[in-house]
């Protein structure tokens, strides 16, 4: 197997190092990942916006900590659960249904099996297990995005019908 990866070495142009072929295949997929990421941290950031301010239980550009390495590991899922808590109290203030802690069970599912990733032998398993609850954790907080944009305000509207107004009187 070296023999073979040694004769397709020396017959590329230039005699391209393997690490110069490594980095070219490992740069864009670090590039791809870190997209991935910052597209998931938007999502999340939005959420937390969509949210009434009263109702979060922590600041929308607080889910960029998650970008710092190792930390990230351990932050994830305090954002998983402030997000649900944020959400149950944005549909408990607008006195809509919603199930007990939305989102919180699939979020905790992903950052139990990213860590288990690091498990040999069990963390090829896991990594796959974990990517599908991240892609699935993701689609649920965007439709509870989309769902709080479009839930009734929660706030009674004025009857505006039998009221005088000091206009309607001269």
């Amino acid at each position: 197997m070296h023999e073979i990866t040694h004769q397709f070495l020396l017959a590329m142009p230039g005699n391209i190092p393997w690490v110069m072929v490594s980095l070219f295949v490992l740069i864009p997929i670090l590039f791809i990942g870190l997209i991935i990421g910052i597209l998931f941290l938007l999502n999340l950031q939005n959420t937390l916006k969509a949210v009434s301010v009263q109702n979060r239980k922590m600041e929308p550009g607080m889910v960029w900590l998650a970008l710092i390495p190792i930390f990230n590991l351990v932050w994830n899922f305090i954002v998983v659960d402030r997000i649900s808590k944020s959400i149950q109290a944005e549909y408990a203030m607008r006195e809509q249904p919603v199930e007990a802690k939305p989102t919180y069970a699939i979020g905790m599912a992903w950052c139990i099996l990213t860590l288990c990733g690091f498990i040999p032998v069990l963390g090829s398993f896991a990594g796959l297990a974990s990517l599908v609850c991240f892609i699935i954790y993701w689609v649920k907080t965007s439709e509870f995005k989309r769902a709080i944009q479009q839930l009734p305000s929660g706030v009674p509207a004025e009857d505006h019908t039998n009221s005088m107004n000091a206009s309607d009187i001269e």
